[in-house]
């Protein structure tokens, strides 16, 4: 009798152990990461944002002469006359910023060089275009042309703690960081099937990210996100059914209490 109802409380804790080893597996970020990556590795495609319709995008132009630079300022001109030392001598270099929106088309209207279709390209190939007609075409010899996006906007939606729209300065985020920003996800979101929505060229896409897998998060197209790209985090089906966590533990409770009720009156029936 001690040794059947021995066999049975083991049961019960290997259960319960395994209950347990489930649920991690289904929280754990980016599993096998660490064999993965314990040696470094090349990163096969560096990203670079491309410039999208809507965009706002800062041109800097810098220069020696002032009068030069102005030629090919929109109006927003800042600085002028800013010393940069080189060595022991200082040289006076004139820098304007001006600013312009991207329209649908991918264009902007440039001074002097008017529309400038920039859409899809990245902002080394903006400048460079820019920088190279300037001194090619004769107007400034000695011009130093900087493009930067001054921000984009994403969307992370569903079972996280802070939903919300996100502005970022810079020109890469990644999915993690976007969630990093919204407070991570609740713990009662599904962490396999994080939707990504993505309008691209004219048409939309959509990706599934799975943030167990670290070779799914990593070699997703979605990994690293673009302008008005919309995340959408699922709740698992109790918390869509009931709308609140604790129904989660309530029915996760209620599981192991008919679970041990069931044990003891097994064991109660065979003493007898």
């Amino acid at each position: 009798m001690k040794r059947t109802t021995l066999s049975l409380l083991t049961c019960a804790l290997c259960m319960a152990l395994a209950t347990s080893c489930v649920s991690n597996k289904k929280m754990i970020y980016l599993q096998g990461a660490t064999q993965e990556y314990a040696l470094p590795q090349d990163i096969k495609d560096y990203f670079e944002l491309q410039v999208q319709p809507d965009d706002q995008l800062a041109i800097s132009v810098a220069s020696k002469d002032v009068e030069l630079v102005q030629r090919f300022n929109n109006n927003t001109l800042i600085g002028g006359g800013n010393n940069s030392q080189t060595g022991t001598n200082t040289v006076n270099v004139s820098s304007g910023v001006s600013y312009f929106k991207v329209n649908k088309e991918g264009n902007i209207e440039f001074p002097i060089f008017g529309t400038l279709h920039v859409g899809g390209m990245t902002t080394d190939e903006i400048s460079k275009m820019v920088q190279d007609r300037m001194i090619n075409e004769g107007y400034i010899n000695d011009a130093v042309v900087n493009t930067k996006i001054m921000s984009f906007k994403v969307t992370v939606m569903g079972d996280v703690k802070n939903p919300g729209t996100q502005t970022y300065q810079g020109e890469r985020l990644t999915i993690l960081e976007a969630l990093g920003k919204a407070g991570d996800l609740t713990n009662s979101a599904y962490r396999n099937n994080v939707l990504v929505i993505r309008e691209e060229n004219g048409q939309r896409r959509a990706f599934e990210v799975n943030l167990l897998d670290n070779q799914a998060v990593f070699n997703s197209p979605a990994y690293y996100l673009q302008q008005n790209d919309v995340i959408y985090v699922q709740p698992n089906k109790s918390q869509r059914v009931k709308g609140s966590t604790s129904y989660t533990w309530l029915s996760v409770g209620s599981t192991v209490v008919g679970m041990i009720v069931s044990i003891v009156s097994l064991i109660v029936a065979l003493k007898k």
